[in-house]
């Protein structure tokens, strides 16, 4: 059997995931609703999304489902549960989501180095242009502006003696 995945979201009470699916045997869409036993505020969304995606009954239906959208998902039903509403639920997630560029990530442990770079990722693969996209061009040359002089490097001045 194959199914695709349309939507995905959450429900708070009773706590379950929603899940609106494709039957391409069928061709007709249907909706899954999995209930989410055991989770409570102090649980990691990281490790019940893998849990879910690897749940034997669940696996075939949301295979289509992004690993992080079902995080998000548990990161919304836990902010709910600490009694925050859905509007800083998201903002605290949007704030987890972007990138500082001036935050300093070698020192990061390898757990939120991870995270970063999945994200880094995730929006890399978002921003691609690929072979098939309409606006794509080839070998792009692009001359930037050099509005100040080039300062030299020491390291950078050539010198055959050390050769």
């Amino acid at each position: 059997m194959t199914y695709v995945a349309k939507k995905c979201g959450i429900r708070f009470q009773p706590p379950s995931i929603i899940l609106i699916y494709e039957d391409k045997n069928k061709d007709r869409a249907r909706q899954r609703i999995i209930p989410i036993r055991n989770f409570s505020k102090f649980s990691d969304c990281s490790r019940a999304a893998e849990q879910l995606k690897n749940n034997p009954r669940h696996k075939a239906y949301v295979q289509g489902v992004s690993l992080r959208q079902l995080q998000k998902l548990y990161s919304l039903l836990r902010g709910h549960l600490q009694g925050e509403s859905l509007a800083q639920s998201l903002e605290q997630i949007q704030q987890e989501e972007t990138i500082d560029p001036e935050e300093d990530l070698n020192k990061l442990d390898d757990k939120e180095l991870a995270k970063r770079k999945s994200i880094m990722d995730e929006l890399f693969e978002k921003n691609r242009k690929k072979k098939d996209d309409p606006d794509f061009t080839y070998n792009v040359e692009v001359e930037f502006p050099q509005d100040e002089q080039l300062e030299s490097c020491g390291w950078d001045a050539e010198s055959d003696s050390e050769f």
